[in-house]
């Protein structure tokens, strides 16, 4: 059995302290609450005090969101059709537009934890070669190693809520 993991990345408009990012850094436990409560939700990462702001591996403006999921269905459910979409509609006002692909997901055992190293090689290789096995999008979704149907997974095509 595998599960999905994703990882997204965020350049911040200001410091994490900052009242610009004040409205954001108060929503984040209940929003954090709301993913481990999620159908399907399965690990995220964070410190062990909970806190997934204070890890910084991709630079000290960036803030990084790791997690794993039972399946795409699940994932996309709560990144969409939840109350997390409200904060979606706000990015703007706390993040920086990014250019290159910010958000990757990929298959990983059941039970296994993605590292950030592992993270940061399946984010350039979207960035590369776009969406394949290794490393792919919620448009252009790819089954689990295991799955009977090896195609592609239809795509979430819908408009996304929060733009």
């Amino acid at each position: 059995m595998y599960h999905l993991a994703q990882l997204n990345i965020a350049l911040m408009s200001a410091p994490l302290d900052s009242p610009q990012l004040a409205d954001f850094v108060a929503n984040l436990a209940r929003i954090d609450e709301l993913a481990e409560r999620a159908p399907g939700f399965v690990w995220r990462l964070k410190t062990d005090d909970g806190d997934a702001t204070a890890l910084r591996p991709f630079g000290e403006e960036y803030l990084v969101n790791m997690s794993t999921w039972r399946d795409v269905g699940s994932l996309h459910d709560y990144v969409y059709k939840s109350a997390h979409v409200e904060i979606l509609r706000r990015r703007k006002e706390w993040f920086e537009r990014m250019r290159a692909a910010y958000s990757v997901l990929w298959w990983v055992p059941e039970g296994h934890r993605p590292t950030v190293a592992g993270a940061r090689t399946r984010l350039q290789i979207l960035r590369e070669r776009g969406p394949t096995e290794e490393a792919f999008t919620f448009k252009k979704p790819f089954p689990a190693p295991d799955a009977e149907n090896r195609g592609i997974l239809a795509g979430f095509d819908d408009i996304c809520p929060a733009t």
